[in-house]
């Protein structure tokens, strides 16, 4: 009998020991906030295993898989935590994310649009959904979210550079030669700007020598696009 005893305490000493959910939540938490993502996701299985329906975990380890570039993986994950949590933009907008960087332009818009619903103040939701306009060809869309990132903050390089290409694809250089000199007044380092900047001064407006100093811009930053454009035309 006392040797029952002793196995009750024993298996009740080890049960107390184990990390409580909350515990492994922060734990997960703080491997986040070190950048150690694989070491997140450990923390998150184990949480998930006794507390699958943890949609903060889920989440979490959802945006883990993202930072580690695992963007196929960390959507059936963003799925559950919706299921689990439907109500929370959170997300919703991670799935969206995922969905960009896959290439998945309209699953992408349909995730940032329900984001939207969720939480309207959620304002970086207006450059990723532009990004995701952008790469469907809906530049007329794309240049409003665009515009309403630029009224939350005016100082925003990539902004700038996206809806200067939004314009380009929407036929009007004139309107995407201004927002890309904002690009490169706000980045002097966006070679990819400089680029752009220079063919549009030269094929769209005429601008040979002020396109060619963007060029070989853009050449010292390192895009060796511009070269061919330089070798052609700027001899």
């Amino acid at each position: 009998m006392k040797k029952l005893l002793t196995l009750g305490l024993l298996l009740a000493l080890f049960t107390s020991c184990a990390p409580s959910e909350e515990e492994l939540l922060t734990a997960g938490m703080a491997k986040m906030d070190t950048q150690s993502w694989a070491e997140a996701i450990d923390y998150f299985d184990r949480l998930l295993e006794n507390h699958p329906t943890n949609s903060q975990a889920l989440n979490a380890k959802g945006v883990a898989l993202f930072q580690l570039k695992d963007y196929e993986k960390a959507i059936p994950v963003f799925n559950e935590a919706i299921a689990t949590d439907s109500i929370s933009y959170k997300p919703w907008f991670n799935r969206g994310n995922a969905n960009l960087e896959l290439g998945n332009f309209k699953e992408a818009v349909a995730d940032y649009n329900m984001a939207s619903r969720l939480d309207e103040k959620q304002t970086d939701i207006y450059y990723n959904r532009g990004l995701a306009l952008l790469g469907m060809e809906s530049y007329e869309d794309a240049l409003f979210d665009f515009d309403a990132a630029l009224q939350v903050n005016p100082n925003q390089a990539l902004v700038y550079f996206n809806r200067g290409k939004a314009q380009l694809g929407n036929n009007d250089p004139v309107a995407a030669l201004e927002s890309l000199t904002n690009a490169v007044n706000l980045d002097a380092k966006n070679g990819a700007a400089y680029y752009l900047l220079g063919v549009t001064r030269m094929s769209a407006l005429g601008q040979k020598e002020e396109g060619c100093a963007d060029l070989k811009m853009a050449l010292s930053l390192g895009f060796t696009e511009a070269k061919t454009w330089i070798d052609d035309f700027c001899s």
